[in-house]
Protein backbone atom coordinates (compact mmCIF):
# COMPACT_ATOMS: atom_id res chain seq x y z
CA UNK A 1 0.00 0.00 0.00
CA UNK A 2 1.16 3.73 -0.78
CA UNK A 3 2.01 6.35 1.41
CA UNK A 4 1.52 8.92 -0.79
CA UNK A 5 -0.33 11.57 -0.65
CA UNK A 6 -4.02 12.04 -2.68
CA UNK A 7 -3.37 14.39 -5.85
CA UNK A 8 -5.76 17.06 -4.49
CA UNK A 9 -3.63 16.99 -0.93
CA UNK A 10 -0.98 17.51 -3.08
CA UNK A 11 -2.23 20.07 -5.08
CA UNK A 12 -3.81 21.84 -1.98
CA UNK A 13 -0.35 22.01 -0.80
CA UNK A 14 1.42 23.09 -3.85
CA UNK A 15 -1.25 26.15 -4.09
CA UNK A 16 -0.37 27.26 -0.36
CA UNK A 17 3.33 26.73 -1.35
CA UNK A 18 3.28 28.88 -4.44
CA UNK A 19 0.82 31.56 -3.00
CA UNK A 20 2.83 31.77 0.33
CA UNK A 21 5.97 32.37 -2.09
CA UNK A 22 4.22 35.07 -3.91
CA UNK A 23 3.59 36.79 -0.41
CA UNK A 24 7.08 36.51 0.79
CA UNK A 25 8.58 37.70 -2.58
CA UNK A 26 5.96 40.71 -2.60
CA UNK A 27 6.87 41.64 1.56
CA UNK A 28 11.06 41.65 0.38
CA UNK A 29 10.56 43.41 -2.81
CA UNK A 30 8.53 46.12 -1.20
CA UNK A 31 11.10 46.27 1.23
CA UNK A 32 13.79 46.42 -1.34
CA UNK A 33 12.02 48.95 -3.62
CA UNK A 34 12.17 51.74 -0.12
CA UNK A 35 15.97 50.94 -0.73
CA UNK A 36 16.21 51.39 -4.31
CA UNK A 37 16.48 48.09 -6.08
CA UNK A 38 14.51 45.43 -7.12
CA UNK A 39 15.16 41.97 -5.71
CA UNK A 40 16.73 40.64 -9.48
CA UNK A 41 18.89 43.52 -8.61
CA UNK A 42 19.48 42.36 -5.11
CA UNK A 43 19.94 39.05 -6.61
CA UNK A 44 22.83 40.45 -9.00
CA UNK A 45 24.40 42.77 -6.27
CA UNK A 46 24.48 39.88 -3.29
CA UNK A 47 25.60 37.23 -6.29
CA UNK A 48 28.67 39.50 -6.69
CA UNK A 49 28.96 40.18 -3.38
CA UNK A 50 30.12 36.70 -2.59
CA UNK A 51 32.14 36.44 -6.02
CA UNK A 52 32.85 39.14 -8.44
CA UNK A 53 34.24 38.47 -11.77
CA UNK A 54 32.21 36.17 -12.75
CA UNK A 55 31.32 36.85 -17.27
CA UNK A 56 27.85 37.32 -17.92
CA UNK A 57 26.98 33.67 -18.49
CA UNK A 58 28.14 32.46 -15.45
CA UNK A 59 26.48 35.32 -13.62
CA UNK A 60 22.88 33.94 -15.80
CA UNK A 61 23.44 30.49 -14.89
CA UNK A 62 24.05 30.81 -10.54
CA UNK A 63 20.59 33.10 -11.27
CA UNK A 64 18.88 30.73 -12.92
CA UNK A 65 17.53 33.77 -15.82
CA UNK A 66 18.74 33.89 -19.01
CA UNK A 67 21.59 35.62 -20.95
CA UNK A 68 19.79 38.70 -22.15
CA UNK A 69 18.09 39.02 -18.60
CA UNK A 70 21.09 39.31 -16.82
CA UNK A 71 22.42 41.46 -19.94
CA UNK A 72 19.63 44.30 -19.11
CA UNK A 73 19.74 43.63 -15.48
CA UNK A 74 23.39 44.48 -15.51
CA UNK A 75 22.34 47.50 -18.24
CA UNK A 76 20.50 49.34 -15.13
CA UNK A 77 22.76 48.46 -12.18
CA UNK A 78 25.64 49.66 -14.42
CA UNK A 79 23.39 52.68 -15.25
CA UNK A 80 22.74 53.27 -11.21
CA UNK A 81 26.61 53.26 -10.82
CA UNK A 82 26.43 49.54 -8.78
CA UNK A 83 28.40 47.59 -11.32
CA UNK A 84 31.27 48.00 -13.95
CA UNK A 85 32.12 45.63 -16.54
CA UNK A 86 35.58 45.26 -16.95
CA UNK A 87 36.70 43.88 -20.40
CA UNK A 88 38.91 40.05 -19.95
CA UNK A 89 42.67 40.49 -21.13
CA UNK A 90 41.84 36.78 -23.01
CA UNK A 91 39.26 38.16 -24.92
CA UNK A 92 38.08 41.58 -25.40
CA UNK A 93 34.58 40.54 -26.11
CA UNK A 94 33.87 38.94 -23.01
CA UNK A 95 33.26 40.80 -19.69
CA UNK A 96 33.98 40.34 -16.02
CA UNK A 97 31.39 41.82 -13.52
CA UNK A 98 32.49 43.91 -10.36
CA UNK A 99 30.74 46.08 -8.05
CA UNK A 100 31.61 49.51 -7.52
CA UNK A 101 31.72 50.62 -4.10
CA UNK A 102 28.24 52.07 -4.40
CA UNK A 103 27.03 48.29 -5.54
CA UNK A 104 28.61 47.02 -2.65
CA UNK A 105 26.81 49.82 -0.21
CA UNK A 106 23.65 48.72 -1.78
CA UNK A 107 24.30 44.84 -1.53
CA UNK A 108 24.84 45.30 2.08
CA UNK A 109 21.85 47.68 2.90
CA UNK A 110 19.89 44.95 0.50
CA UNK A 111 21.30 42.00 2.69
CA UNK A 112 20.51 43.32 5.59
CA UNK A 113 16.87 44.30 4.90
CA UNK A 114 16.40 40.70 3.73
CA UNK A 115 17.87 39.90 7.17
CA UNK A 116 15.44 42.05 9.26
CA UNK A 117 12.69 40.61 7.31
CA UNK A 118 13.64 36.71 8.30
CA UNK A 119 13.91 38.03 11.83
CA UNK A 120 10.10 39.10 12.04
CA UNK A 121 9.15 35.79 9.97
CA UNK A 122 11.48 32.87 9.71
CA UNK A 123 13.48 33.82 12.94
CA UNK A 124 9.82 33.83 15.21
CA UNK A 125 9.43 29.71 14.46
CA UNK A 126 12.15 27.64 16.38
CA UNK A 127 15.09 25.73 15.32
CA UNK A 128 13.10 22.30 15.79
CA UNK A 129 9.99 23.77 13.09
CA UNK A 130 13.14 25.70 10.46
CA UNK A 131 14.46 21.83 10.51
CA UNK A 132 11.23 20.12 9.90
CA UNK A 133 10.58 22.74 7.14
CA UNK A 134 14.48 22.56 5.75
CA UNK A 135 14.10 18.75 5.34
CA UNK A 136 10.98 18.84 3.64
CA UNK A 137 12.69 20.96 1.14
CA UNK A 138 16.05 19.37 0.52
CA UNK A 139 13.13 15.88 -0.09
CA UNK A 140 11.55 18.28 -2.76
CA UNK A 141 14.69 19.63 -4.63
CA UNK A 142 15.83 15.66 -4.76
CA UNK A 143 12.58 15.13 -6.31
CA UNK A 144 12.97 17.87 -8.85
CA UNK A 145 16.08 16.73 -9.69
CA UNK A 146 15.62 13.34 -9.91
CA UNK A 147 12.98 14.15 -12.42
CA UNK A 148 15.06 16.80 -14.44
CA UNK A 149 17.82 13.79 -14.59
CA UNK A 150 15.15 11.63 -16.09
CA UNK A 151 13.68 14.17 -18.50
CA UNK A 152 17.37 14.66 -20.10
CA UNK A 153 18.14 11.32 -19.92
CA UNK A 154 14.82 10.59 -22.41
CA UNK A 155 15.95 13.66 -24.53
Amino acid sequence: MSNRADPEHAMRVWLRLIRLEARMQSAVGDRLRMIGVSIPQCDVLTTLSEQEGVNQQELAKRLYVTKGNISGLLDRLEAAGFVERRSLATDRRQYSIHLTDAGRAMADRAIAVQRQWLASTLGRLSATELDAIEGQLLRLREIMREQEAARVAGE
